[in-house]
């Protein structure tokens, strides 16, 4: 995996879907030219790369975890993402992401598709995705972070009564 610039602070937009799929591991195995011209990432240095190529610091990792563990339950989920551009800009994407399954049953792998987030969503999801990274940053252990920052995101949940994926569909 190539090394990510610095952050630069600047946004990247876009207009489209970017799409992607990987194996069950999280390893890219397509993309399309959307995809590619807004990480800025050439299809040599995704196909084969994990996905978190394009992980921005700024999103919280408990969020990441109910993402995988969903869809490796067979389930589609919706989420709110900030990514990172292989120069260090950040686009914000609302991903689809659904299993793929092969006729047995089996998942052999997930789907993604990427559009712009309303801007009155991430007026909303940016100032919870804070409080959860604040949470993370509170535990020198990571695993511990992770762990409190995700007990932080279910009790938001159960205190709205919604799941994640619930949350997501009613902000976007």
């Amino acid at each position: 995996m190539s090394e990510n610039a610095a952050l630069t602070g600047n946004e990247r937009t876009f207009d489209g879907t970017i799409t992607s799929e990987t194996d069950t591991k999280g390893l890219i195995t397509a993309t399309n030219d959307l995809f590619r011209e807004v990480s800025g990432y050439s299809d040599d240095e995704l196909l084969g790369a994990q996905h978190n190529i394009v992980r921005h610091p700024d999103m919280p990792k408990s969020v990441f975890r109910l993402l995988w563990k969903t869809i490796a339950d067979g389930k589609k989920i919706s989420a709110f993402v900030v990514n990172r551009a292989k120069n260090g800009d950040y686009y914000w994407v609302l991903a689809h992401v659904t299993p793929l399954v092969d006729d047995s049953g089996n998942i052999t792998g997930y789907h993604s598709d990427r559009e712009v987030p309303k801007k009155e969503s991430l007026d909303a999801v940016i100032p919870l995705y804070k409080q959860l990274l604040d949470e993370e940053a509170k535990h020198a252990n990571a695993k511990e972070g992770m762990e409190a920052s995700t007990n932080m995101l279910m009790g938001v949940l159960d205190d709205k009564g919604v799941t994640y994926d619930e949350l997501v569909q009613s902000l976007s």
